[in-house]
């Protein structure tokens, strides 16, 4: 049982770029933020991330003990440097993700984290979402609307993740709640850094185009960008949510092109589907605040400012960490799953109605 008031949870994120496990205090109870913690950061070494990579697009059914041992042994080193948590919130790693096929699956085993730990571990947050008729996905509004009471916006904003896929949240701040109809809208953009990063792996046998120096080298094609952005998803109405590898076509269309134009394309994708995001909006955000590892692509950055009619900043010009916001919402997340209290609603999944989600393990094991 989570004690009443504030509480001091862990949160922790491992995403589509399978770059490592971030993890982050913040002390909360589940409806406001009251304050952030310290927070810390494990790589993925290269041969776990090949294991990992290996794993991407299996299901529970399939056999993926090795990839779910290295994310939970990896979550463990970086968890057991924090003291004094009450809850942690455990994302797992997504290695499917099928809303209204076969489902979603984070692989790893929350309950093993809660006994090794020694506290409370919430964790399948998509699961129940799924099932229940929602896309899963993005999960992290509710700590959007959260963050923009926290920094006092009083009109409209969005906060925009470059992880590898793409996804935005618009923020009414003047409502009282996230459940409000009227307080959010969220869904994935389209792809972010994992064309990018793969191209980079595979071609130079480096994490990432650092800065977008080499994609401002090159020149976007045209035709390919015309044929992406004309993709049936851009004009589906949100909720909607995309797989990791939804946009293969598009990395097969720039595989002939030299380095240099391949991922200017590819970083004007991106830029072409946050501005089709945008025009989905309710009304344009004042504000487009960027946060993962996206932002640090200058290339990008510059050409969403040129192209948008809003404020195009990382979300430090706000105060905020943009490493550590999506290991920051899963231990919201946390807090709200052990209350009961929605994490999930119409305008952010596509679910019915708001709903709770996600299983909260004891340190201890049940007998019998």
């Amino acid at each position: 049982m989570l004690q009443a008031g504030i509480v001091t949870a862990l949160g922790t994120m491992s995403g589509t770029s399978l770059d490592g496990v971030d993890a982050a205090v913040l002390r909360t109870d589940g409806r406001r933020i009251f304050g952030f913690g310290p927070t810390d950061f494990r790589a993925y070494p290269a041969q776990e991330q090949a294991t990992l990579r290996a794993h991407l697009g299996r299901w529970k059914d399939d056999d993926c003990r090795q990839a779910a041992r290295i994310v939970e042994e990896a979550h463990l080193a970086v968890m057991r440097g924090f003291e004094g948590v009450d809850i942690a919130g455990f994302h797992g790693q997504t290695l499917a993700h099928d809303p209204g096929g076969r489902g979603t699956h984070q692989c790893g085993d929350g309950a093993r984290l809660a006994r090794a730990l020694g506290c409370p571990v919430a964790w399948d947050f998509r699961t129940a979402d799924v099932a229940a008729g929602g896309q899963g996905a993005p999960l992290a509004p509710f700590y959007h609307f959260a963050l923009a009471k926290w920094i006092g916006s009083d009109t409209p904003i969005a906060f925009l993740n470059l992880g590898g896929v793409g996804n935005i949240t618009w923020v009414d701040p003047t409502c009282d709640d996230p459940e409000d109809p009227a307080a959010l809208m969220a869904f994935d953009t389209g792809p972010a850094n994992a064309p990018m990063n793969d191209l980079m792996r595979e071609r130079r046998g480096l994490d990432y185009d650092a800065g977008g120096a080499l994609a401002a080298s090159g020149q976007a094609v045209p035709g390919i960008i015309a044929d992406f952005i004309d993709a049936p998803y851009f004009r589906k109405v949100p909720p909607k949510s995309l797989d990791r590898d939804a946009f293969a076509g598009l990395v097969r269309e720039v595989a002939d092109l030299p380095d240099a134009d391949a991922l200017a394309t590819l970083a004007e994708a991106v830029v072409r589907s946050v501005a089709a995001a945008c025009a989905l909006c309710p009304v344009m955000p004042r504000q487009l605040f960027v946060t993962g590892g996206g932002r640090r692509n200058e290339k990008v950055m510059s050409d969403l400012a040129d192209r948008l009619p809003c404020d195009v900043s990382a979300v430090e010009a706000a105060g905020l960490d943009g490493d550590m916001l999506e290991a920051q919402a899963f231990a919201y997340l946390a807090v709200r799953s052990a209350r009961g209290l929605p994490i999930s609603s119409p305008q952010t999944t596509g679910v019915a109605r708001p709903m709770t989600g996600g299983r909260v393990s004891s340190a201890f094991k049940a007998a019998g």
